[in-house]
């Protein structure tokens, strides 16, 4: 997993609520088994609509999706934050998040960036009244800056730890591959062994 420490970007202003993740990535996108190619199906309904924020020329290559409360809400589907991040994002700012997709956002590498309803609308405001501002997400001090603008936002201490040293969960138990080989070594030799 990409190591986040702090990112800076342009922003992409999503005006829009209760973000489900069939939204996000339509169930049709979900016979893929691997993390990437997603980027295709991405709001994939939304995309058909005239003037949709991604297809607008002044968003090209942003990085971080500012979107209204209750992001990623519904379906656990990792599919969701894969796809999301296929397309270029590396941070999502919003209110609220479903549980779920916050807890695999955070897996998965894309920061998850809580902040109040207040300041996701200046958020918004500032970006759609100077598309190329860039916005910074740092994750060391758990701060986003934009124009002279400073915002703390809260993220646990491990899960913050996590990505600044870019672990996932294979990551995490390969910290302990001396341990476990050891461990293998003393089992019994007719015992089942992974390869």
């Amino acid at each position: 997993m990409q190591k986040f420490t702090v990112h800076t970007g342009t922003a992409v202003p999503l005006r829009r609520s209760n973000v489900d993740t069939d939204q996000i990535i339509p169930a049709a996108y979900l016979k893929r088994v691997s993390k990437t190619g997603f980027a295709d199906g991405l709001f994939r309904a939304w995309r058909n609509e005239t003037g949709f924020v991604l297809d607008d020329p002044r968003y090209a290559g942003g990085s971080i999706l500012v979107a209204g409360p209750e992001f990623g809400i519904g379906s656990s589907r990792e599919h969701a934050v894969w796809a999301l991040r296929d397309w270029g994002f590396r941070a999502v700012v919003a209110a609220r998040f479903g549980d779920i997709f916050h807890g695999n956002a955070l897996k998965e590498g894309l920061l998850p960036v809580e902040l109040p309803q207040a300041t996701v609308e200046e958020l918004w405001e500032l970006v759609e009244r100077e598309p190329a501002s860039p916005v910074t997400v740092d994750l060391v001090t758990r701060q986003v800056r934009a124009a002279d603008r400073i915002w703390d936002f809260p993220l646990d201490e491990f899960s913050r730890w996590r990505l600044v040293e870019g672990l996932d969960d294979i990551g995490l138990t390969l910290r302990h591959e001396p341990d476990i080989t050891a461990y293998e070594q003393r089992r019994a030799g007719f015992a089942p062994v992974v390869t």
